[in-house]
């Protein structure tokens, strides 16, 4: 249990210290942001899709197209689940605006090229309805809840080229509204919803202005449409289209940018609201501790975001606290907790170092000179990973060089023969 309580403490003691800092900056600057005031913000139903429930994907500011490293694809790019390097299980907690509170709980799993997904999320707000003089007339818990079904496949994976990674999301969401709410004699009809959509995403990774050595790659690009769908109730989805980039200049330090562009199937296009930019960074301290941070710039109301991982064995903890119009600094709301189970890698990282010793091994035996041996080891590490093509390569050269020694010794034998016959006629 000390394992878990140090870290965690050591996280929020870095944590809340820099949060004062981020609510002095805002304060600053929020004023500022009414000058770009959005009159289109609002025109869309199910808040519930576009609210970050928490972990990464909340912390680097919503910035996550192009990075998708754990549970969070499943809010930013559906492709991300077959690039996954552990399969995983994600509980989230959002202590939101006042009473409100977002539960969340993600599942994936990724089988060589193709991963899988599912998750669901769950806000309720507690509502109370009082009449024109004020009494109370009814209380409730309003609330939203959806479930995404994911799959994705990496296509063309190499040892180098990672692979472009189709993913797509299936969405539900319901709304409910309590019927006490439900007032026929005030024209107010009942307000619960169902709506259906879905996620369409696109991932590569390679590697671009890289100054350190590193298996990974440093540069990613993601491209996602979101929320395409419709309302039992016809009302408007927050649909929406993305474009991500994500940089790791140095090994420690990730940062990324999402451009956003939100667009209507139903709405007329002088209604839609306009784009607007999310920014964060990751930076790890050591191998169990990072720091991410986050900007949204959405409308006049700029979100500014701030957490810490810790990660032990197989557990990992996110805390992050986010900073916008919203955010009320007498009360503990806008921070999240996500709690990650690393369910291991399929046997991945195993077969990896498999291969890579049997490459070595087909190298030093080609050095020595058995190049019958050296195909053999290359041979079995192409059986463990078909992509793996500095075997194939050397597997060509190490014939190539069989070749060039059969003709060498039938030259020889040629050449002998030649002056063995000469010997005899003399």
């Amino acid at each position: 249990m000390k394992r878990i309580l140090i870290p965690v403490f050591f996280l929020l003691l870095i944590c809340v210290p820099l949060t004062a800092q981020v609510e002095d900056f805002y304060s600053s600057f929020s004023g500022f942001s009414d000058f770009f005031l959005d009159q289109n913000t609002g025109l869309t139903s199910f808040p519930i899709l576009n609210i970050p429930i928490g972990g990464m994907f909340e912390g680097m500011g919503t910035a996550y197209t192009a990075v998708s490293l754990d549970s969070g694809f499943l809010q930013s790019n559906p492709a991300g689940s077959s690039m996954l390097d552990f399969s995983e299980v994600s509980l989230l907690h959002n202590n939101w605006i006042a009473d409100s509170q977002i539960e969340g709980l993600v599942f994936t799993k990724r089988v060589n090229d193709f991963g899988i997904g599912i998750g669901g999320k769950f806000l309720f707000l507690p509502f109370t309805q009082y009449n024109a003089w004020g009494a109370r007339e009814a209380s409730g818990y309003p609330s939203e809840s959806m479930v995404t079904l994911n799959a994705s496949y990496r296509f063309f994976s190499s040892y180098y080229f990672y692979g472009l990674s189709l993913g797509m999301n299936i969405k539900a969401a319901y709304r409910h509204i309590p019927g006490v709410f439900v007032r026929e004699d005030q024209n107010l009809t009942n307000q619960s919803a169902i709506a259906g959509m879905m996620d369409l995403g696109i991932l590569t990774r390679f590697n671009f202005l890289k100054l350190y050595t590193s298996r990974s790659r440093n540069f990613s690009l993601g491209l996602v449409v979101k929320n395409l769908g419709v309302s039992g109730e016809d009302e408007n989805l927050p649909t929406e289209a993305t474009a991500g980039i994500a940089y790791s200049p140095l090994r420690p330090l990730l940062i990324s940018v999402d451009i956003n562009y939100p667009f209507s199937l139903t709405l007329p296009q002088d209604k839609w609201e306009g784009w607007n930019l999310a920014a964060g960074f990751n930076l790890s301290f050591t191998d169990f501790y990072s720091l991410q941070g986050g900007f949204n710039y959405r409308g006049a109301n700029p979100r500014i975001s701030l957490g810490s991982t810790v990660d032990l064995k197989n557990i990992s903890f996110i805390v992050n606290y986010t900073l916008d119009l919203t955010t009320s600094l007498s009360s503990a709301d806008r921070f999240s907790i996500q709690a990650k189970l690393n369910l291991g890698d399929e046997g991945r990282n195993s077969i990896q170092s498999r291969v890579d010793e049997l490459y070595l091994l087909g190298i030093e035996a080609y050095a020595e000179g058995d190049t019958d041996l050296a195909i053999k080891y290359w041979e079995n590490v192409l059986l463990l990973d078909s992509g793996f093509q500095p075997a194939r390569e050397y597997i060509n050269i190490a014939k190539q060089t069989q070749g060039l020694q059969d003709s060498l010794d039938q030259l020889n034998k040629v050449g002998g023969v030649s002056d063995s016959a000469a010997s005899g006629d003399e």
